[in-house]
């Protein structure tokens, strides 16, 4: 390799890590504010993810800007050299890959494990991230009043159908169209659907789960920002399902328990549904799709 060459390969190669890394730091912001304890590793994994394709990205489209301007087609040369194999490129193209997708597929673990420790779990230990320290809790004696809130849940029950989300208070005895829920404590959701399949997704917590029918589903998180967010149906089972949504409000332990006697006595309330709003409305030109489909479940 020339000199030239080289000192173009070092200096690319120092532009591509340093726009990656920024690009990397950038992408938390792509992502909306988070609002539980899991949506800080799932924003840490979508910032490596960033880095990581940047880096091959621009790796890539370098190698191809080099060979268009240094050895495109020229009348003096106009037959290509013939190339039948090159066996370090070949082994280079190889490993390169397998040990980007074995890192992706490392430190996807680690923040699985990571969120682990953030659920039900008494006595855990996750491998360090990136010179952390290890979480890890010897004796349920040990355990701090956020971990002790883990092993004892907030439990709600969750009923979806088309198109509308009830939630169910039991231990308070309320049902409500809106989901409140307690900062800085553990909820666990008991999730069902009463005719196809559903999705929970707050945007906000960075975390989703689908919601089979005939199934009971547990799903837990731990809200810890106050403020009102969006629950989104990420299925798109059928019509209108991209506007079937929900309030969420995350509120002090004081102000969710007060809420919670506020509704003891009244009837839930109908809030703005843009989605059954929609399915009333006739269309202009009656649709036939030929397909099968489920209908709604009437309001009880």
């Amino acid at each position: 390799m020339s000199r030239k060459n080289l000192i173009l390969l070092v200096v690319y190669v120092g532009f591509t890590l340093g726009i990656s890394s920024w690009l990397g730091q950038r992408a938390y912001q792509w992502l909306p504010i988070p609002a539980a304890q899991e949506a800080q590793p799932v924003g840490d994994l979508f910032s490596f993810l960033v880095s990581l394709g940047s880096v091959v990205f621009f790796g890539v489209a370098g190698a191809l800007a080099y060979s268009i301007i240094f050895h495109r087609f020229s009348v003096q040369n106009p037959q290509g050299a013939p190339i039948r194999g090159n066996a370090r490129l070949e082994i280079f193209w190889t490993v390169v890959p397998i040990i980007l997708v074995a890192w992706i597929a490392w430190y996807s673990y680690v923040i699985y494990q990571r969120m682990n420790v953030l659920g039900p779990l008494p006595v855990v230990e996750v491998p360090p991230l990136l010179g952390e320290k290890a979480i890890a809790a010897d004796a349920p004696g040990e355990l701090t009043m956020a971990q002790a809130s883990n092993i004892n849940p907030e439990r709600i029950g969750v009923e979806v159908k088309q198109w509308l989300w009830t939630f169910t208070y039991a231990n308070a005895g309320v049902t409500s169209h809106e989901l409140h829920l307690p900062l800085d404590r553990r909820v666990t959701l008991n999730m069902t659907s009463k005719d196809v399949l559903h999705g929970f997704y707050v945007p906000n917590f960075r975390i989703k789960q689908d919601i089979v029918p005939n199934r009971e589903i547990e799903f837990s998180f731990t809200p810890n920002r106050l403020g009102e967010y969006k629950l989104h149906d990420s299925q798109f089972s059928g019509t209108y399902f991209a506007v079937m949504t929900a309030p969420v409000v995350v509120q002090s332990l004081p102000d969710y328990q007060a809420w919670l006697e506020s509704q003891k006595s009244i009837a839930p309330k109908d809030l703005p549904n843009p989605a059954l709003d929609e399915f009333k409305k006739n269309p202009a030109t009656p649709l036939n799709s030929g397909w099968p489909t489920v209908a709604p479940r009437t309001r009880q």
